[in-house]
C-alpha cells in the first residue's frame, strides 16, 4: 500500500462527508478467500485456521500461537492454562474494557483493580507492586490504543515479588513468579524495544474483530512466551485431583510448547482429543472427550479472511502511522493531549487516535461528539473506567478509589482512525475537530 498524506488541504476545499469510525478494510482478495474456503468444502477449523496461526506466530516471533473466536476466550484460555481459580487474585487496571476484568471473574479469581498513571494510561506500577499479596496468580497489563506497556518495570516488580509467590500447578512452578498475562487486543503489530507484542509477555491475546486494524470479523489469537517452552514435561502438582488438567493423558516427551497447545484445543473444543480435520484421516474417527470444556475454535471461513490481511497488514500499519503523524502534526498548537504512539522505546499498531481535551469536563466534551456527529464524522470514547459500570460497581468497586482513571476519562474522545479514510477524509477529520474543539 502507497499513501501520501496531504498536508495543504484548505478548509474550503472540504464538502462535507461522513466519515464512519472504524469500518473493516475489506477488499476482493478477503472475499476471494472466503468464497474458496466456502466451496473448498472445509468452513469449520482446517487447514486455513492451521495455516493461520503458524502466520500469527512467525509473525509475533514465537513457536505457537492458537487461533480461537475472540480475545475474550484466548484471555481467559491463558488463565485456564495457568490454572488460576477459586482463591486466587489477578490484578487488572482499571481503565480498560471489560473483557480484560470479565475472564478474571469467568475463572473464578478475585478481580483486583489499580489505578492508572496520572495523565497516562498504563497501570500505575506502583499501585500495582503494592497491590499484590500471596493470592495473586497474574497481573494483566493492558496495551491500550496499541501501546506497549513499560514490560520491564512489570517484569522487574513480579520477580521481586516472586518469594511470595506459590505455585498451584507444574505451568506456575515453571514460570516461578506471578504471570503476565497481557491483554494486547490493541496491539497487533507493536513492537518494544525491538520485540514484537506477543513474545514479551508470558501470554499475550490480540483481538481480530472487525473494528481492529487486522480482522476475521470475530477472532483472536493467543501466543505465549516462555523460556522453558521446548523443554520435556515433567508432572508434580498438576497430579493434584482439584487442578483441571490433572486427567489429562500425558505424552511421553512431549514440550511445554506441544503441551499448552494440546491443552488449549482440548478447551476449545468440548474437551474433544480430536478436531474435525484429524478425523478425517482414514480410520481415525474415534475420540475422546477428556473435560467438560468449552467450544470457542476459529473457523476457516474466518481464518480465510486473517490470511489475506496477513498479506496486507505491513501496509496497513503504515498508512495507520501516517495518519497519525498528520493528525499529531495538525493539534500540536491546539489545548490537548495526545498518545506517545511512536518513540524509542516502542512502536504502537496505531489502532486509536485518543485525545484528551485538557480543560473540558465530560460534558463539555460530548458537546464535541455531538458536533462532530452533527457534521458527519463518527468518534467514540476509550473508555468509561470499569468501576464506573454497574457489573463493577456490583462486586464493590467505586471510581472514588481510581481518580487517576476518572480524570482521564472525563474529557476524552477518539478520532477515527481506520485504513478505509482518504488523504481528504483525514482531512476533513482535522478541520471539523479544530472547529468544534476550540
Amino acid at each position: 500500500m502507497n499513501f501520501k498524506v496531504k498536508s495543504n488541504i484548505m478548509s474550503t476545499d472540504l464538502k462535507r462527508r461522513n466519515v464512519p469510525f472504524s469500518p473493516p478494510d475489506m477488499t476482493e482478495a478477503e472475499a476471494s478467500e472466503v468464497r474458496d474456503a466456502i466451496l473448498s468444502g472445509w468452513i469449520t477449523t482446517g487447514p486455513r485456521t492451521k495455516k493461520l496461526e503458524k502466520e500469527v506466530a512467525e509473525f509475533v516471533g514465537v513457536e505457537k500461537a492458537v487461533c480461537l473466536n475472540s480475545q475474550t476466550a484466548c484471555a481467559e484460555m491463558a488463565l485456564r492454562l495457568l490454572g488460576v481459580g477459586e482463591g486466587d487474585e489477578v490484578i487488572v487496571p482499571a481503565y480498560t474494557y471489560t473483557a480484560s476484568a470479565s475472564v478474571v471473574n469467568h475463572v473464578g479469581a478475585t478481580i483486583v483493580f489499580v489505578d492508572v498513571q496520572k495523565d497516562c494510561l498504563e497501570m500505575d506500577y506502583e499501585a500495582l507492586e503494592k497491590a499484590i499479596t500471596p493470592k495473586t496468580k497474574a497481573v494483566i497489563p493492558v496495551d491500550l490504543g496499541g501501546i506497549p506497556c513499560d514490560y520491564d518495570r512489570i517484569f522487574s516488580i513480579v520477580e521481586n515479588k516472586k518469594e511470595m509467590f506459590t505455585p498451584k500447578t507444574d505451568l506456575q512452578k515453571m514460570i516461578g513468579r506471578i504471570a503476565v498475562c497481557c491483554d494486547a487486543a490493541h496491539a497487533f503489530g507493536a513492537s518494544r524495544h525491538g520485540k514484537m507484542v506477543g513474545s514479551i509477555a508470558d501470554f499475550s491475546s490480540f483481538s481480530f474483530h472487525a473494528v481492529k486494524n487486522f480482522t476475521t470479523a470475530e477472532g483472536g489469537a493467543l501466543s505465549w512466551n516462555l523460556p522453558f517452552g521446548n523443554e520435556k514435561v515433567v508432572k508434580d502438582l498438576d497430579k493434584n485431583p482439584e487442578n483441571t488438567f490433572s486427567g489429562v493423558p500425558e505424552i511421553e516427551g512431549e514440550t511445554w510448547n506441544e503441551n499448552l497447545y494440546r491443552k488449549a484445543q482440548l478447551l476449545s473444543l468440548h474437551g474433544q482429543n480430536k478436531d474435525a480435520l484429524a478425523k478425517t484421516k482414514l480410520g481415525a474417527w474415534e475420540y475422546d472427550i477428556i473435560g467438560t470444556w468449552y467450544k470457542c475454535n476459529m473457523t476457516d471461513v474466518v481464518a480465510a479472511i486473517g490470511l489475506v490481511q496477513m498479506n496486507r497488514y505491513k501496509g496497513m500499519l503504515e498508512r495507520r502511522r501516517q495518519m497519525i503523524e498528520r493528525y499529531n502534526e495538525a493539534f500540536k498548537n491546539m489545548n490537548v493531549a495526545v498518545l506517545p504512539h511512536y518513540n524509542e522505546e516502542h512502536t504502537s499498531s496505531g489502532h486509536l487516535y485518543i485525545v484528551r481535551l485538557l480543560g473540558k469536563t465530560r460534558e463539555e466534551t460530548n458537546k464535541v461528539i455531538e458536533m462532530m456527529a452533527e457534521r458527519g464524522v463518527a468518534t467514540n470514547v476509550h473508555y468509561k473506567p470499569l468501576p464506573m459500570m454497574t457489573a463493577y460497581k456490583k462486586l464493590g468497586f467505586d471510581i472514588k478509589d481510581f481518580p487517576n482513571a476518572f480524570h482521564m476519562f472525563e474529557n476524552e474522545i477518539t478520532l477515527p482512525l481506520n485504513t478505509k479514510m482518504t488523504d481528504e477524509d483525514l482531512e476533513y477529520v482535522i478541520e471539523c475537530f479544530k472547529e468544534c474543539a476550540k
